[in-house]
């Protein structure tokens, strides 16, 4: 490195081992995640000082860079395990669970509007108000995530505050693919979730640095809300200018995520690298006028450096300082370090640099999906345009991003249980260069202005209208098209992201390599499957969709889906974030039987999504008529008439009760039998005991000794169902309570427990268990929970999972 260049120069040797050790402690802080129970924090330490300090008396060169390597990797996890450990600790009492508890601190983040008329936000606890003595030895959560029920209006009342609130453990659906509640909410330090009783200003509530920040930036947002209020777009104006997404609709997440460009709502690599860009061509304008014998070269470098990292610092201030924030302004600060200041670095080392500060500052960063595409996104692109910036055209530069970032992206997707959809590569394509050189420019000329003289902001409001509905009328039609719904396997999305880098980096191969990349387009797009995939054993599957209830059952190519789970339009859906991620995961593409047992919203949610998303046979409820509406046009909805069916070589019953025409006792009752007639499913819906009588009345004779029987608790456990004559009769081998954890109905009841305790019953909570499956091979019946599997801060001791019990 020349003597001009900026900061030590470190031996070739040094900054190999220094490589190696960020690598190690990257891969340790990483490990970490994967492991069902926390490593002892003082092993993890110890081997790292073990490792350090046998290195100072070895004197060979590859045994002391192995011992770095160890210590490295140990420290990287004792780093990790410690953060771990301290969040593991804050815990709320299993006694303070469900009874109103007064708490003292501020408001952590800007509140945002949620369902049922109520106002989200993260609070940030620095009393709790109990008698010592009943808090003795215990770790209170510091940070809390609550609803505010039925608030009138769009604001706390102040920044500190007192609150009454009832609160329960972290807690969330777990099923082997789709959204985990939980991770997000330990990822994000929440230790406890519930909802607001009472709420009145504190102002004894020491407000220090963290606690100031909040309430600025909270001015922040409200201030970019009042100045451009009036524009349509208001919404995107605030996700895009500070970082504030709370007031975007359900509707514009659907075509965000459906034109896959959620991250151009986020404050990330794409905002600050243009903040970079645009400082780098003032500060570099304005230092390049200082005469030559005022400053060096290396100083000039120094200075246009600091502006950049001053201003976007600032920004990611403003816009919130959230976690991908972070992220995007570590990578932009260090890539900025090697390529500003002419460190001879090479192309990879301040990627590897960025992602060991960024485990440093962020332990937890690992269980966000952002940290692996932004990283993964970046070494794409670093590996597409290392030694030829600077040689190819912007539009060029721009296909050949847009082109290499999607494919190089789609394997990533896949691994972190994400689909690529095909619109993404259209939709980025304009929106990209829209909001980087039109839309962003305007929003921060907008915001300057607007700061320094308010009555501005209204000659922007029709600018930034016309510019953000360009780019909002793109995504809705790049949506409209009709892309084939394409979903190969993870190797031969490996090989088709490989030959798309490859023409890509080497344009001069392009004219070999076309015919290749068509015919393995063609053949991406010929992988969707046609038929389910083939499964030998009998299976049942019973979803953990919350209060509700959701049910495959599958044999050889045939499935029967039994239930939908919930729905609260633009809040969640259980069809979304659990069932279509498990039935692709399953290689399920035609659900051959639908049937909704009724039409509540808890068992027939996300009808419509679930048929637009698979092919569905035939459909079957005990309440045709309203599931009809719920479904829209084009599906026939049949009666759930006494009837047999088989699903491989399942068979299976139909029963409704003849005298009730709608609500829970119209209830589709379901029994299926294995080919042996060994075990047995009984999925009574939501039936009362009333129905329950019938039932038994007209099967009465058929109710043979199988060797299992296996029982959906009707309406979830509630003291209404259950009856002891239907306990008695049944005698299920097995009972599984489909219901939410402390859910306010309280199900399942304990006279309901009790009673099927008493014959004999094996006790199942998908609350506890999560999803169960129940397989018949020829060793019997196998039953396999969600939740033993799970990582340690989900299963561990003293985790809610851990800890649950069936009343």
């Amino acid at each position: 490195m020349s003597g001009s260049s900026f900061g030590p120069v470190w031996p070739a040797s040094e900054r190999f081992s220094s490589l190696l050790g960020v690598i190690a402690f990257s891969c340790g802080a990483i490990i970490l995640y994967w492991q069902s129970a926390l490593p002892p924090l003082v092993s993890a330490l110890a081997g790292s000082i073990t490792a350090f300090c046998i290195l100072l008396w070895v004197r060979s060169r590859l045994v002391r860079q192995a011992l770095f390597v160890v210590g490295a990797f140990c420290a990287g996890m004792a780093w990790v395990a410690w953060h771990a450990e301290l969040r593991l600790n804050q815990r709320l009492p299993a006694e303070l669970e469900g009874v109103p508890v007064s708490v003292s601190g501020y408001v952590c983040d800007v509140p945002a509007p949620g369902s049922f008329d109520s106002l989200k936000f993260s609070f940030c606890v620095t009393h709790w108000h109990r008698p010592d003595d009943e808090l003795s030895g215990t770790s209170l959560p510091d940070r809390l995530r609550l609803a505010w029920y039925g608030a009138d209006r769009r604001w706390l009342p102040d920044h500190r505050l007192r609150l009454t609130v009832v609160l329960k453990r972290p807690h969330g659906a777990l099923n082997p693919e789709g959204f985990r509640y939980e991770d997000w909410l330990f990822r994000h330090g929440y230790r406890a979730t519930g909802s607001v009783r009472s709420i009145e200003p504190d102002t004894q509530v020491p407000c220090g640095l963290r606690c100031h920040y909040a309430k600025q930036h909270g001015q922040v947002v409200r201030w970019v809300q009042h100045q451009f209020a009036g524009a349509r777009q208001v919404s995107l104006i605030g996700s895009l200018l500070v970082g504030y997404r709370g007031e975007l609709e359900p509707a514009q997440w659907s075509l965000l995520r459906a034109t896959g460009t959620i991250h151009l709502v986020a404050i990330s690599g794409l905002h600050l690298g243009l903040i970079a860009v645009g400082v780098n061509l003032i500060a570099g304008r304005l230092i390049r006028r200082v005469p030559v014998a005022w400053m060096t070269e290396s100083a000039r470098r120094g200075w246009i450096y600091s502006a950049i990292a001053v201003s976007c610092l600032l920004y990611a201030l403003v816009a919130g300082f959230t976690v991908p924030t972070q992220r995007a302004l570590i990578m932009v600060l260090v890539g900025g370090w090697s390529l500003l200041l002419a460190r001879a670095d090479g192309v990879w080392r301040p990627l590897i640099y960025a992602l060991g500060l960024t485990l440093v500052m962020d332990p937890f960063a690992p269980l966000d999906q952002g940290f692996w595409l932004s990283f993964a996104a970046v070494a794409v692109l670093i590996g597409v345009f290392s030694g030829r910036v600077g040689r190819l055209g912007w539009v060029r530069s721009l296909l050949m991003a847009q082109v290499a970032v999607f494919a190089g992206l789609w394997p990533a997707l896949i691994l972190v249980g994400q689909a690529q959809p095909l619109a993404g590569a259209l939709a980025n394509l304009v929106a990209i260069p829209w909001i980087s050189l039109v839309v962003m420019p305007l929003l921060m000329i907008a915001g300057v202005s607007a700061a320094l003289l308010p009555e501005l902001a209204e000659l922007f409001v029709p600018l930034l209208d016309g510019v953000l509905g360009v780019f909002w009328w793109w995504l809705s039609r790049v949506s409209e098209l009709p892309f084939p719904d394409v979903r190969p396997g993870i190797v031969v999305v490996g090989l088709f992201a490989l030959m798309i880098l490859s023409v890509v980096h080497s344009p001069f191969l392009s004219s070999r390599l076309a015919a290749g990349f068509i015919a393995l387009l063609w053949f991406c797009q010929n992988q969707s499957p046609t038929v389910n995939a083939s499964v030998l054993v009998p299976e049942v599957r019973v979803w953990d969709v919350g209060q509700g209830m959701s049910i495959l059952v599958r044999h050889q190519n045939d499935v029967l889906l039994y239930d939908t789970g919930p729905e609260v339009p633009g809040v969640f859906s259980a069809v979304e974030s659990v069932i279509l991620p498990n039935l692709r995961a399953l290689g399920v593409v035609r659900v051959d039987t639908l049937v909704v047992s009724h039409a509540d919203s808890d068992h027939a949610g996300g009808l419509s999504t679930l048929a637009k998303a698979f092919d569905v046979g035939a459909v079957v409820s005990g309440e045709p008529e309203e599931v009809r509406e719920k479904l829209g046009p084009g599906l026939r909805v049949l009666r759930c008439d006494p009837g047999q069916a088989r699903v491989g070589e399942l068979a299976v019953e139909f029963w409704r009760s003849p005298g009730t025409q709608e609500g829970n006792d119209a209830s589709c009752v379901l029994r299926v039998r294995s080919p042996d007639r060994r075990v047995e499913w009984i999925l009574p819906g939501d039936i009362s005991r009333q129905v329950e009588q019938e039932y038994l009345a007209q099967s009465q004779g058929t109710w043979d000794n199988a060797a299992a029987r296996i029982m959906i608790a009707p309406h979830h456990g509630s003291k209404t169902s259950s009856s002891r004559e239907w306990v008695a009769y049944s005698r299920p081998d097995a009972v599984i309570f489909s219901a939410g954890y402390r859910h306010r109905f309280g199900h399942p009841h304990r006279a309901v427990t009790a009673r099927y305790r008493e014959f004999g019953a094996r006790l199942f909570s998908t609350a506890c268990s999560g999803a169960l499956t129940f397989s018949v091979d020829e060793d019997g019946l196998q039953i396999s929970e969600a939740w033993p599997g799970t990582p340690f801060w989900i299963g561990g001791e003293g985790q809610t999972r851990g800890d649950c019990k069936i009343p």
